[in-house]
């Protein structure tokens, strides 16, 4: 019983860091890229609107910080409910 407590509170913890990702992943691709573009053009960055700047190169940006964030966090859980790889 307490193995499948265990499998239970693993996947919660699990779904709530995809959901967090996926949440950060959709805030960045559609929002700042597309929903959000017309309020960052205001701003510059590097001589660029922002909102331009987002859709096209601060977006690969942030997915790869998501990339590293979510094997470091994975890991992290892993190891909580014993579950790495040796």
């Amino acid at each position: 019983m307490a193995s499948d407590n265990n499998a239970k509170a693993y996947w919660s913890a699990t779904l709530g860091l995809l959901t967090k990702v996926l949440i950060i992943w959709a805030l960045v691709s559609y929002g700042a890229g597309i929903l959000f573009a017309p309020l960052l053009n205001s701003f510059h960055l590097g001589g660029y609107p922002l909102g331009f700047w987002f859709a096209q190169q601060g977006s690969i940006y942030i997915f790869i910080a998501l990339i590293f964030y979510y094997a470091w966090a994975m890991g992290k859980i892993d190891r909580k409910f014993g579950m790495q790889e040796d």
